[in-house]
């Protein structure tokens, strides 16, 4: 049997005024209550700002009458304390402290935290991270794998069936070139087992790779050999599809150790590079050309916009086969949608790609709505991000102007992390320290993308990431492993929450922000917004302090100390679930 859901506070209130607009005016059944959490009471609802003019009457008037009726006991079930009208018509509405704290220990009890499961029967492909097979992932694959994992962690956890796809680089004429050059390099030193300590596999592959398209470019024999051996790679020639392959084996051998270190769940069964779909452009193109949605032009096959115009102020164009018969981009992701509509079920596509392919995706998905395809049960969203700046707010450039290796950058915020960490705790054992440093490096290069408006540009500062004071992933880090510690000296006893005990307003401040917990998540899945978490979780850590310094915890007495003690465990639950949902730890120690 399923577990009872606890729901939010907030949604009691949400209830209790839908209730009152019911008794009151029967007509505004249905309406949006509007609550929503105010620094002057525990809640405000503007039901009655939005709703006056339906009923014609003043919206002071209306918020008056809901106030009495909510004074009566309408849908409060004793939650209520107290409501007022204020301004034009807004309603504060304070919660009962003994409300406050059942919902405490309702939340505690509860093995998700009151979380419910909204995404339950929703099937959600999430495309990121997408590296290119023999290139190393540098800091420009940062955010999408970030934001990416977060996000299939969030609705995961709420309940949707979440299929990961790693849309891998791993087709194309660089793979003909590259397999021709190893081929008549073969001493060249590039697998796993064989290249230097320090080198990956894909670092040794990019290098060749570069000398590859030096020789091409220089030798117009080996040009035609390498065009040869594309040819081949398309035909399905045995040999060079079996070089092709281990060429792929070999680079995802060095994205998931990247993927175990950042904690990124993508695995080797969620990788569906460009490849996948190179065997259905035919039929792609057919379906389009048969719908009338692509028409010919000079010799290649296009998409015209219905919604889009070029800068000349002809429609833009999705190029779904050019002039020689061949296929780009533009085929093998209406190929990509295609399958993830109509064979993985998906009725939610989330696209984690940086800002810059916005009109791509929009041709991509008018193209999609003119087929079909996307019909209204399923929707496809671009989710944009801006890019990684360096501390001088430039783009972020090795010394030499190249790109930075995101394995570079993980050492790199690890050793900081080491330095921080040991300046605290001097007397921490060596493997302790290097634990905790790690996954303080690692947590703070994830928080400080997560928390930045994903469509905003950020800058790489690994001095402030790894800060122990501000919005951080070690300041929060620290927190839980603070309470953990408090925890540990009361002997971690579980006690029953008291309802009947007064409330002290640092106590009714940190309940009230616990009870957000799920309406932030959901918030994060709607929206697909990880930076709403991590202000929660950082507001929530500051709330906790608060208590902390206001409600001693260990020297209360004794039914006092119990409650306290009951909202220590809920925030350090709280805490360390939403940075799991990050993919961040929670130490219990720092």
């Amino acid at each position: 049997m399923a577990q009872q859901a606890v729901g939010s506070l907030a949604q009691q209130v949400e209830g209790a005024v839908s209730a009152a607009l019911r008794r009151v005016r029967p007509e505004l059944a249905g309406a949006d209550p509007l609550v929503r959490r105010s620094d002057r009471a525990d809640f405000q609802s503007n039901v009655a700002l939005a709703a006056a003019k339906r009923v014609k009457v003043r919206p002071a008037d209306l918020a008056g009458a809901l106030a009495e009726a909510l004074h009566d006991g309408a849908g409060t079930d004793g939650a209520i304390a107290d409501v007022a009208v204020s301004g034009p018509g807004f309603l504060n509405i304070t919660a009962t402290d003994g409300a406050l704290w059942r919902q405490l220990g309702l939340r505690l009890a509860d093995e998700r935290l009151g979380v419910d499961l909204p995404g339950q029967g929703s099937r959600v492909v999430v495309d990121y991270s997408a590296p290119n097979i023999a290139k190393e992932m540098h800091v420009g694959h940062l955010r999408t794998t970030i934001i990416g994992d977060c996000l299939a962690r969030v609705l995961g956890h709420l309940g949707a069936t979440v299929i990961r796809q790693n849309h891998l680089g791993d087709w194309g004429t660089q793979f003909g070139m590259l397999i021709q050059y190893l081929d008549e390099h073969p001493d060249a030193r590039w697998r796993h087992g064989d290249v230097d300590e320090g080198t990956s596999s894909v670092s040794a592959l990019d290098d060749l790779y570069r000398a590859a398209r030096a020789e091409f470019d220089t030798d117009p024999a080996f040009a035609d050999r390498a065009r040869a051996r594309v040819v081949a790679l398309q035909a399905g020639d045995p040999a060079t599809l079996a070089s092709w392959r281990e060429i792929v084996q070999e680079s995802e051998l060095t994205f998931r150790q990247i993927y175990r270190r950042l904690g990124v769940l993508l695995e080797p069964g969620d990788s569906a590079g460009e490849s996948t779909y190179n065997q259905w452009l035919p039929e792609v193109v057919e379906e389009l050309v048969a719908a009338g949605v692509a028409v010919p032009s000079d010799g290649a096959i296009v998409v015209e916009s219905a919604e889009v115009k070029a800068p000349d102020g002809e429609p833009a164009v999705l190029m779904v086969q050019k002039r020689d018969g061949g296929y780009g981009y533009d085929t093998t992701d209406l190929a990509t949608l295609r399958h993830r509509v109509r064979d993985l079920k998906a009725d939610r596509i989330l696209y984690v790609v940086d800002a810059r392919q916005a009109l791509h995706f929009r041709l991509i998905f008018e193209a999609a709505r003119r087929m079909g395809w996307l019909s209204e049960g399923v929707e496809a969203v671009h989710v944009a991000f801006g890019t990684v700046l360096g501390p001088d707010g430039r783009p972020f450039k090795t010394r030499a102007g190249g790109t930075v290796r995101l394995m570079h950058l993980i050492d790199e915020a690890v050793d900081s992390a080491r330095s921080t960490v040991a300046e605290r705790e001097p007397d921490l054992p060596p493997d302790e320290l290097d634990r905790i440093a790690e996954q303080a490096g690692v947590g703070a290069i994830k928080y400080a993308d997560l928390s930045t408006s994903r469509l905003k540009d950020y800058a790489f500062d690994i001095a402030r990431m790894v800060s122990l004071t501000g919005n951080t992933s070690v300041y929060l880090q620290y927190a839980h492993a603070r309470i953990r510690s408090i925890l540990r000296k009361a002997g971690e006893q579980e006690t029953a929450v008291d309802p009947q005990l007064p409330m002290h307003p640092a106590e009714r401040a940190l309940v009230l922000a616990l009870d957000e917990f799920g309406g932030v998540l959901r918030d994060v899945a709607a929206a697909s917004e990880p930076h709403r978490l991590c202000t929660y979780l950082f507001d929530t850590a500051k709330a906790f302090t608060d208590f902390y310094e206001n409600c001693p915890v260990l020297s209360a007495p004794d039914d006092v100390r119990a409650n306290r003690l009951a909202l220590c465990r809920l925030a350090a639950a709280t805490l360390h679930e939403g940075l799991g949902l990050l993919g961040i730890a929670a130490p219990d120690r720092m």
